[in-house]
């Protein structure tokens, strides 16, 4: 199995002031309502994308992509404002059409020289989005900020943070893409549909299932010592087609299964390493939790161009040492099982059980799988052609895993994690046997 480095060239970047920028036209400017659905996963999404033409040069690129941020903030305008608090103590938008933060920056080097996206580096790529500085939480960020860095060779880069709960994956393409045609001048496809009411929670509320996705596990193991007494690696392992199709033959070679997706199998497969890797007790209740999106499966479907999460959390819980007992075919199982799982009834269960309880899920002995081998990161065009690379600038949480599609038709998977020094070697050889 081939593991990449993250090493990079040591890369300067001198940011200018940052300035406001406002939709163009005026807009709605009461509060705007988040679903329950945003509510537990507000956290700051960074990415970076990366552009270079033959053809043209990053001169006029700033102001391109600033004057077109600002007529997309029209339709797209709650991306303006910043998070507060309701009377119910949930997370509102305040202010929307306060303006999102912009800055432009230049670079000492090549765009080639900070090396491939695909893998996070927070150290490197979070010069290339801006930070807020003295912000302490979410509440003191604005939804949105932008930075666009000027390279030596004519490219620049795309730095962007916006919060989660604001949108999700699809969510966020549909917004960038929408921004990158308003650039070259094309209409919008799609109006966001701006009414999250539609999946509010049911009054009276009506929890129907146990939704273990919240239950806090003990930590019998003791893997948090590992997380302070070791420090944290970050790896991308890469999988081909080929992989891909091995992984899937050891799931069905059983007899058990006949067939199964590629995320299935992958999930399955790192999540048996990684708590063969973390060294847990055979006695340790671990989770799987993972992202289900729900537009399809909720009754009526969720409008075209939902602006929002429409994503529900769904999870397997098992002991790992029956975990790693087991055949590949019974982790699939369990995330099949966890899949089939979420249908319009489970996901306004959750919806509900959120406003009574505000639980958030719990991370503790949990492995948090993020795919984005979905998202259209490769076609978003401001101008100057598709994205040389694009990626995450790291990942938001220890417990989290990325999948990430990779090359040009987008059949290769990169697997981005991070663990502690010792866990990571012996993952390492776990993934080597594939």
């Amino acid at each position: 199995m081939a593991k990449t480095e993250m090493s990079r060239t040591e890369l300067n970047v001198k940011q200018g002031e940052p300035t406001r920028v406002q939709p163009a036209e005026e807009t709605e400017k009461g509060p705007y309502f988040l679903s329950n659905l945003d509510q537990n996963i507000a956290v700051p999404v960074r990415t970076v994308y990366c552009f270079k033409s033959a053809f043209r040069g990053n001169e006029d690129a700033a102001q391109i992509i600033k004057d077109s941020l600002s007529k997309i903030l029209v339709p797209y305008y709650p991306m303006a404002g910043t998070l507060s608090i309701s009377s119910e103590g949930k997370l509102i938008v305040h202010n929307p059409g306060e303006g999102a933060l912009f800055v432009e920056a230049e670079a000492n080097c090549d765009i080639e020289e900070i090396g491939d996206l695909t893998k996070p580096d927070p150290r490197t790529l979070g010069k290339l989005v801006y930070n807020v500085p003295g912000a302490r939480n979410i509440l003191e960020m604005p939804l949105m900020t932008v930075q666009v860095t000027k390279f030596k060779c004519g490219g620049f880069t795309l730095g962007l943070c916006m919060n989660h709960c604001m949108k999700d994956g699809l969510c966020a393409m549909e917004f960038v893409n929408a921004w990158s045609e308003t650039a070259r001048g094309l209409d919008l496809k799609i109006p966001p549909f701006l009414d999250r009411t539609i999946i509010k929670a049911r009054d009276p509320p009506k929890v129907e299932f146990k939704h273990t996705e919240f239950d806090e596990i003990e930590d019998v193991s003791e893997t948090r010592k590992l997380y302070e007494e070791e420090n944290m690696l970050y790896r991308s392992f890469f999988f081909d087609p080929e992989k891909l199709d091995l992984l899937k033959k050891k799931v069905t070679e059983d007899g058990v299964l006949s067939k199964c997706s590629t995320f299935e199998a992958l999930s399955a497969f790192v999540w048996r390493a990684r708590t063969a890797a973390l060294r847990m007790q055979p006695e340790q209740q671990t989770k799987l939790l993972f992202a289900v999106d729900g537009r399809s499966r909720f009754v009526p479907p969720i409008p075209k161009g939902y602006f929002g999460n429409a994503i529900v959390l769904t999870n397997s819980l098992c002991e790992a040492g029956e975990l790693l007992r087991n055949p590949l075919s019974y982790s699939v199982g369990l995330i099949r099982k966890a899949i089939d799982m979420v249908t319009d009834s489970y996901m306004r269960s959750a919806i509900d059980y959120f406003e009574v309880t505000r639980a958030r899920p719990s991370l503790t002995a949990t492995l948090l799988i993020t795919t984005w081998t979905k998202l259209s990161f490769h076609t978003t065009d401001f101008g100057w052609g598709e994205p040389l690379c694009s990626g995450p600038v790291t990942l938001p949480e220890k417990e989290v895993i990325l999948f990430l599609s990779h090359g040009q038709e987008r059949k290769n998977v990169n697997v981005l994690l991070g663990l502690p020094k010792s866990a990571m070697e012996i993952f390492e050889d776990l993934l080597m046997q594939v």
